[in-house]
């Protein structure tokens, strides 16, 4: 295992000592010991929204949609973060993507609290651990700081090998903050990959959702990357995969997943089901990319949702077959909602639950009623995630002019539909303006190797969890959906930052603000 100097030191360091025999680093610094800190009494929301708040008694309905929407609590304690940067610095990372890389490594950094831990890795041909699982006083800054002013770009890209030095700082450590999460950022394509089997890239110990020290968030460098494979580590890993097109954008990129990280509120959550009527059943359950579960009676449903961040939020589709009523039911009873799940800063469990879910059974329903409004916006998401990724299939098999019509057909379906028109949703919004960006970049093939393929990846990455990735959109005039509170006022640090300091000086004056940034403790 190599590890890198620091010739630039007056007095080299000591030698680093041999790895441990098991494989795994084991000399993280202790975390910091607090008592458990009180929510103040603040806890997810669980709510139900019925597709139409009435069905004639002597109907049934088949596939009737139950939305089930959750929210985590908002400015709650924060919870301390183990963070592992993995970072290629192969040949073609040379100049000022690596001073940009520099720059966005220092803010980073930066917004660490002294509770939090870092661990930097960079990988070429080989890889190397620059810094152990470390504090971020005053001192651990320093440190890490110094080790991100050694990069030098050179030699080849292996993506397996970096990742696996990274495991190895995540799954050996003695100590362990609350989250814990791993940052890969590549410019090219992997130099050791045979076959294009990307999950050969992704570590044992991350393929298991049960068992993973952490989801591994992957960002696209540049328009020479290996967007497929980027994309199924993050899949693979419960993480989201960003496209950094513009690569002046990597501070802002890495802002937004770090505002995530340093947010989390709700940990290993876990939405229950169960039908209230007897004739109630679930017949499925629209949930991405998080695993679900329907009894073979259909009588219970599960939804594995795992972690939350302040104020995020989350909306599945439960799908049920409504029964006909009794002559004398009036009300039938369909759902109960149910999550229990753990509070990130103070570890301990807790439960939500909503209101049953309820419709009315008039004994005649001569007109029907509009369908709600919170279910019709989460088909139109549904429906446009379907189409991003049929449009990339399209595009990938050649038919780039078809995948184009494909994306313009689902805009004028999301324009013509309620909430479209009404024009007050932001998710919807900014589906829009994605569908418009992503139409416009699979049209040609040139264009769609170059960036509309990480694009339409990072849109399928980005809807299926329901969480941000980051991606530059050429004509957008709005925020990403998805957006949390947290994710935007760290990219609004990250924007103050660079206005002040300016970016109109050229690349002498990038790198010396880049070397103030690095070695300011």
């Amino acid at each position: 295992m190599s590890h890198t100097n620091f010739p630039w030191l007056a007095v080299p360091p000591p030698a680093p000592a041999p790895a441990p025999t098991a494989a795994y680093y084991q000399d993280d610094e202790p975390v910091e010991d607090k008592k458990p800190l009180a929510n103040n009494g603040r806890g997810l929301v669980l709510k139900t929204h019925c597709e139409f708040p009435a069905i004639g008694r002597g109907a049934s309905r088949d596939k009737f949609a139950v939305l089930v929407h959750a929210r985590a609590p908002a400015d709650v304690a924060r919870a301390p973060l183990d963070l592992v940067t993995v970072l290629d610095v192969s040949g073609s990372m040379d100049g000022e993507k690596l001073a940009l890389l520099k720059r966005a490594m220092a803010f980073v950094i930066d917004q660490l609290g002294p509770a939090d831990r870092l661990s930097v890795v960079s990988f070429s041909d080989r890889a190397a651990r620059l810094t152990c699982l470390a504090r971020m006083s005053d001192a651990g800054k320093a440190s890490a700081k110094l080790a991100v002013e050694s990069l030098v770009a050179c030699a080849g890209t292996n993506i397996r090998e970096g990742l696996h030095v990274g495991a190895q700082v995540l799954v050996g450590r003695r100590h362990k903050n609350s989250v814990a999460s791993m940052i890969l950022l590549s410019d090219g394509q992997d130099s050791y990959l045979g076959g294009k089997n990307y999950m050969d890239l992704v570590p044992p110990s991350f393929k298991d959702a049960g068992s993973r020290p952490g989801p591994i968030h992957t960002f696209g460098f540049g328009t020479d990357h290996d967007a497929l494979g980027m994309h199924t580590i993050a899949q693979a890993t419960g993480g989201t995969f960003s496209f950094v097109g513009n690569q002046a954008a990597i501070q802002d990129s890495f802002a937004q997943c770090i505002g995530g990280l340093l947010s989390v509120a709700v940990q290993e959550a876990r939405i229950t089901v169960t039908c209230l009527h007897r004739g109630v059943r679930v017949q499925e359950v629209k949930s991405g990319c998080y695993g679900n579960h329907v009894d073979v009676d259909g009588r219970a449903a599960s939804i594995d949702v795992g972690e939350l961040y302040d104020g995020e939020e989350r909306r599945f589709l439960v799908l049920v077959y409504v029964p006909r009523a009794r002559p004398t039911e009036s009300v039938t009873r369909l759902v109960k909602v149910t999550c229990a799940y753990k509070d990130a800063a103070t570890g301990q469990a807790a439960n939500a639950a909503a209101p049953a879910a309820v419709i009315q059974r008039p004994l005649e329903l001569t007109d029907l009623p509009p369908p709600c409004m919170e279910v019709e916006r989460e088909r139109v998401r549904l429906a446009a995630t379907q189409d991003i990724a049929a449009a990339r299939d399209a595009a990938e098999g050649g038919q780039h002019a078809g995948a184009a019509r494909m994306l313009d057909s689902r805009l004028k379906a999301v324009e013509r539909s309620a909430p479209g028109m009404a024009g007050d949703d932001p998710t919807c919004e900014a589906i829009k303006e994605e569908l418009r960006d992503l139409s416009a970049r699979v049209g040609d093939r040139r264009e769609y190797q170059q960036t509309g393929r990480a694009a339409l990846l990072a849109g399928m990455s980005s809807h299926s969890q329901q969480r941000a990735s980051a991606v530059e959109l050429q004509s957008a005039s709005k925020p990403r959906a998805y957006l949390t509170p947290k994710m935007e006022e760290m990219m609004e640090t990250s924007r103050e930052q660079s206005r002040k300091r300016g970016n109109s000086g050229g690349s002498s004056q990038l790198n010396k603000h880049i070397k103030q940034d690095l070695t300011d403790d």
